[in-house]
């Protein structure tokens, strides 16, 4: 667990900094300052938000435990197991088989599961994924996740500037400005740098959630299996979800999209790592 964390850490100060050195190139120590202000101001609302945008984007609804009693009875003990208040649970329409968490902390979770998961798996490994779910509510990756966006939003920001200064900044600097090629390189590499960041910060905290999971139940072949199923049916049923979203479910909604450059911008690490990581057991390490 500590090795994960210091990854998130690193990869969080990478992205940060990143932040920092584009917003002091093109503006100097002024625009690096706006810029680290304007991404607290974004981290503070999809982290305050975070619940209800999530919630709403998936079009979920309210699930009623006179309606879903186990899932309701699973959630209750491991929550209970996980020292967590019980979240507040939802079920979305969508066929293809999937699960979220979200909140901004245990007092304000909600999960979701899609249609499709409760066709495909069987209480036992919905008990898994489930599992995972209040793993990212209690290891904070919602946080972690929103301020990672946010960064990154604020770097790609700053790149259409340095783009738009590179192309329109006129003839008329002076020593101390910056190169306009400089500025196009800015422009191009800073997004492409922040989003290799984040989607690796993602695939942490899903190895992580994938292991403080495990540990809850006492076991990772459930979720193992379960996962399996999940990926195949993410790859046959497609599912309407922003991109913005997808790194929120247990395995990405999009894997049946083809996308250039896919490996590089993974925010899951591949199903078959995480299926051999729980099967060999270094979830118990």
């Amino acid at each position: 667990m500590a090795k994960n964390t210091f990854k998130t850490f690193v990869l969080l100060a990478g992205l940060t900094g990143l932040l920092v050195a584009v917003g002091g190139w093109i503006g100097s120590a002024t625009g690096a300052t706006i810029m680290l202000l304007v991404s607290f101001a974004m981290v503070a609302g999809s982290y305050w938000f975070s619940d209800r945008l999530a919630i709403r984007a998936a079009r979920a609804v309210p699930a009623t435990e006179a309606e879903m009693p186990q899932y309701f009875a699973i959630v209750r003990e491991l929550s209970q197991g996980a020292g967590m208040p019980m979240p507040r649970l939802y079920v979305t329409p969508d066929l293809q088989p999937n699960a979220f968490a979200t909140g901004r902390d245990p007092q304000h979770a909600a999960v979701a599961v899609t249609r499709g998961i409760l066709e495909i798996c069987d209480w036992d490994e919905l008990r898994a994924v489930l599992a995972h779910e209040l793993s990212h509510v209690g290891n904070r990756d919602i946080l972690i996740g929103s301020v990672a966006a946010a960064i990154a939003t604020a770097v790609t920001y700053l790149a259409y500037m340095a783009q738009w200064a590179a192309i329109f900044g006129g003839g008329g600097r002076d020593d101390d400005s910056p190169n306009p090629i400089a500025l196009l390189a800015t422009a191009l590499l800073a997004p492409l740098a922040a989003g290799l960041l984040q989607a690796a910060l993602s695939r942490n905290r899903e190895f992580e959630a994938d292991r403080s999971g495990a540990r809850l139940i006492g076991t990772g072949e459930p979720l193992a299996r379960a996962l399996l199923k999940l990926e195949q049916g993410a790859r046959s049923i497609p599912m309407d979800v922003q991109p913005s979203q997808a790194q929120a479910y247990i395995v990405n909604p999009l894997s049946g999209r083809r996308i250039q450059f896919a490996n590089l911008f993974r925010t899951h690490p591949p199903t078959e790592d995480r299926v051999a990581r729980l099967r060999s057991q270094e979830w118990a390490r």
